[in-house]
């Protein structure tokens, strides 16, 4: 028998599964730790890639979901945030050697959108924007029922679009983009920053601020987490306005951790971009939701894409 294997790296862990030729329901799911002071990533990720191989089971093509900026047409990952040892780091090829199968690649965020269009909260849409907002906010864009990748494949960085001007700096270096006023751990740091300068809260004693430990105290009537929110899916609902400007999306999808936060965080985003669109058609039939595939869906978007691969 035949199989696909797709992996997912991430900052913090990296996942491989098994998948059948038909379905997206995996036959083994394996994860690890992205790092390990005795050995890199790319190898211990031959390690895991061959311990999710079922017995008797041969892969068919195997598909990478990578943190970018990546090249999907080379198989070349340029940087990875908080990966160093894989900066311009020839990952398809490096597999493809290794175990002599065809592999594709390609942004994690642009594969959990494939996911979610293909069997999630997207299906039946053409024109959808997935936006993943976690540790950073990542996004994907499907256009007339296709995958959007630019001129070289970095398309889209919609967390890297500005929001406020000399803002906090983002990971990325740069000042005020969307992820460093809206992920989780800016979010975090807005109001451990609102505590240190005397602000009250249940969280004035805790002893390590999270995104979710913020949640949990805005659920509790907390005024501080719930103005945590209020501004993160502020901004997030202003840069919404923006691409619904330029993509004209019949769907959003919000996945990532933070989205959990829903009823915290979507009331917010619907009151702005409903407030700055030019023309109340773009928002008439516009659905604004959360993603379903939880965190499979970059594994799912990445057996999806090996699928795609000509032998």
């Amino acid at each position: 028998m035949s199989i696909y294997i797709t992996v997912d790296i991430g900052g913090t862990q990296i996942r491989a599964a098994a998948f059948p030729i038909l379905g997206y329901e995996p036959l083994k799911i394996k994860r690890i730790a992205t790092q390990n002071s005795n050995r890199s990533p790319a190898e211990r990720l031959i390690t895991l890639i061959e311990d999710v191989i079922p017995v008797g089971e041969d892969i068919t093509a195997i598909g990478v979901a990578a943190p970018g900026p990546l090249d999907p047409s080379t198989g070349v990952i340029f940087e990875t945030p908080n990966i160093p040892e894989l900066h311009h780091f020839p990952l398809a090829s490096y597999l493809a050697d290794h175990f002599k199968k065809p592999v594709a690649l390609d942004n994690d965020a642009n594969l959990a959108a494939l996911g979610e269009w293909t069997i999630g909260a997207g299906k039946g849409h053409k024109h959808l924007i997935y936006l993943t907002i976690s540790t950073g906010i990542g996004s994907g864009i499907i256009i007339d029922g296709h995958l959007l990748h630019g001129e070289k494949g970095l398309a889209p960085e919609l967390g890297h679009t500005i929001v406020l001007p000399n803002g906090p700096r983002c990971s990325c270096g740069h000042r005020g983009h969307l992820e460093a006023v809206a992920s989780g751990p800016a979010i975090t740091r807005w109001v451990q920053q609102a505590i240190e300068q005397g602000k009250k809260s249940l969280l004035s004693n805790a002893q390590h601020l999270t995104a979710k430990t913020i949640a949990d105290a805005a659920t509790q009537g907390d005024q501080l987490a719930k103005a945590a929110f209020e501004r993160a899916g502020t901004f997030i609902g202003q840069a919404l306005a923006d691409f619904v400007h330029i993509f004209n999306p019949s769907v959003i999808i919000l996945g990532g951790g933070v989205s959990r936060s829903g009823d915290l965080l979507l009331p917010p985003i619907n009151t702005t971009l409903r407030e700055l669109v030019i023309d109340p058609n773009f928002t008439n039939n516009l659905t604004i939701t959360t993603a379903k595939l939880g965190d499979n869906a970059g594994l799912i978007g990445a057996k999806i894409l090996a699928q795609t691969i000509k032998s």
